[in-house]
């Protein structure tokens, strides 16, 4: 009976000493808005495995996609805080960065390799660094997100034909400008109300990525899909910088190198689904149509200008010169 306790005292402080082992010493929280099956919760995944197996298990990764953590907004704030410390975000950090504001302004980008170049480049660098000071957070990786096009239930190849066309847009006043300006009568409408909208006639198009354009059934009430492509944008995974810098500088290390190969693994990702959605349209039914993207972008400038600060606008030009 006493060798049996002393055997079970044993093993119980063999336990406990080996769970005090496996405690990491940096715990991330990362929360973010995408659902399991995103891309954005996949490259999630790829990072919190290289991170743990890169640091030994130093670092424990906890992710909580569906904003279980709150919204995008609740989130940032609570990484502010130090009651979590990651997320995937937008142009939503132009309320702090206004250079923030060029992650979604419509005809910046030509291309996904204009694109590129520009988050890449010393464009990127400048409003990394003003969303660094600014916020408190640190982008450790950029994702590229669906290009917008605008869907219908005719061809639309140049501005000329949109003709007071209603077109459903989010609240943005600056997709509104530029919509006027293209010469259609944008409409602004909760997401939830374009099926039925364009069902019943009350609009005659909207402008989504394909990603929404499929999930919201939208081949069911619209045949083309028009390549206008008005808003090529990205999303940055940051980090709260006090959290980033509490860490000892090897451990600082394998979450950057980590960050890089999630990076890489999405643009894997989002160049697949992407020839998926287009593929997956297209069987259901819908037209993809070239249009003279050239003509867009030429007519809406002037309209994009006119909405951005001195400072935007002073990017936009660089962006345009690449």
């Amino acid at each position: 009976m006493i060798k049996r306790l002393v055997t079970g005292a044993v093993l119980g402080t063999a336990l406990i000493a080996s769970q005090a082992t496996l405690a990491a010493d940096v715990t991330l929280k990362f929360g973010h808005l995408a659902n399991e099956q995103n891309i954005w919760h996949q490259a999630a995944v790829k990072f919190k495995e290289e991170v743990e197996a890169n640091s030994d298990g130093r670092i424990e990764v906890q992710l909580y996609p569906n904003e279980q953590l709150g919204a995008e907004m609740d989130v940032i704030n609570s990484i502010q805080l130090g009651t979590a410390d990651m997320t995937i975000t937008g142009e939503s950090l132009q309320n702090w960065a206004p250079k923030a504001a060029m992650m979604a302004v419509p005809y910046a980008f030509r291309d996904s390799e204009h694109l590129r170049q520009a988050v890449e480049g010393e464009i990127g660098e400048q409003i990394e660094a003003q969303i660094t000071e600014r916020t408190n957070l640190v982008p450790l990786a950029w994702f590229e997100r669906g290009p917008r096009h605008l869907t219908s239930n005719r061809p639309i190849t140049q501005p000329d034909e949109l003709d007071g066309m209603r077109l459903r847009v989010p609240n943005v006043p600056l997709f509104v400008d530029t919509w006027e300006a293209l010469g259609a009568r944008p409409t602004p409408m909760a997401f939830s109300e374009v099926f039925t909208a364009l069902q019943q006639n009350v609009i005659d198009g909207q402008e989504n990525p394909l990603s929404l354009i499929e999930s919201a059934s939208f081949y069911e009430v619209q045949d083309y899909v028009n390549l206008t492509g008005h808003v090529r944008s990205w999303i940055y995974v940051v980090i709260g910088r006090n959290q980033l810098e509490s860490m000892p500088e090897e451990l600082q290390q394998v979450v950057r190198d980590a960050a890089q190969e999630m990076q890489t693994y999405q643009a894997e990702l989002f160049e697949e689904d992407q020839q998926r959605l287009e593929q997956a349209l297209q069987e259901r039914g819908m037209e993809l149509v070239e249009v003279d993207t050239e003509a867009f972008a030429d007519k809406a400038r002037p309209a994009v200008e006119e909405a951005l600060s001195e400072e935007q606008r002073v990017l936009f030009d660089a962006i345009q010169d690449l």
